[in-house]
């Protein structure tokens, strides 16, 4: 069984999820909730190695997510890439280091959109975009 599933096999029970877009400097995180189906960003995380998960344990402890979303990069051919393994493998670390389930969302474009409605954190608006994304496939 994998520790990093889809959205089609996400249970009725998580209502509160936080969002990650990953980026080698850059960690796009927004928050929303299955009731709602809504999302916020909450800005973007820049560090990398321990200090990002330092960061990302401060976030869960304030919010309290039932689950994690993480956005994955594909070509848009939907062939993966360097980064498609890099995100694969962020979403690994979160589930071993705090135990969440980790759901993956394609992210393809999401980045694009966040800078096209003109976004001032465009990391956090891709997040928001990535899990707005997620909430919709549970209906």
């Amino acid at each position: 069984m994998s520790t990093v599933a889809s959205a089609v096999a996400v249970p009725s029970s998580p209502s509160t999820f936080i969002a990650f877009d990953f980026g080698v400097k850059r960690t796009g995180v927004a928050v929303g909730n299955r009731l709602l189906g809504t999302a916020q960003p909450q800005g973007s995380i820049v560090a990398q190695g321990d200090a990002r998960f330092d960061q990302i344990a401060l976030r869960l402890k304030e919010w309290q997510p039932d689950a994690i979303v993480i956005g994955v990069p594909y070509h848009p051919d939907g062939a993966a890439h360097e980064n498609t393994a890099r995100a694969k493998k962020f979403g690994r670390q979160l589930h071993g280091r705090f135990g969440l389930p980790v759901y993956e969302v394609d992210e393809r474009y999401s980045t694009t959109e966040a800078l096209a409605s003109g976004a001032r954190d465009a990391d956090a608006a891709s997040a928001c975009i990535i899990l707005e994304q997620f909430l919709r496939s549970l209906v």
